[in-house]
């Protein structure tokens, strides 16, 4: 089976309070991501002025 995942996740913080930032390698559109207990969720990061955060796919591994 090949390995090729398309999101990596480039930031992790807190273990109960979990909060991490995905990109997708194809699109480099960064996702954000939050659990708390036996919730999440799951949303597109955006800039002050309500933007997508892209990050280059070339920066990303």
């Amino acid at each position: 089976m090949a390995s090729n995942k398309r999101f990596v996740k480039t930031y992790s913080q807190g273990q109960l309070n979990v909060m991490e930032i995905w990109v997708d390698k194809e699109t480099g559109v960064n996702y954000i991501y939050h659990a708390a207990g036996y919730s999440g969720g799951l949303t597109v990061l955006f800039d002050r002025e309500g933007r997508p955060v892209i990050t280059s796919i070339y920066d990303v591994e």
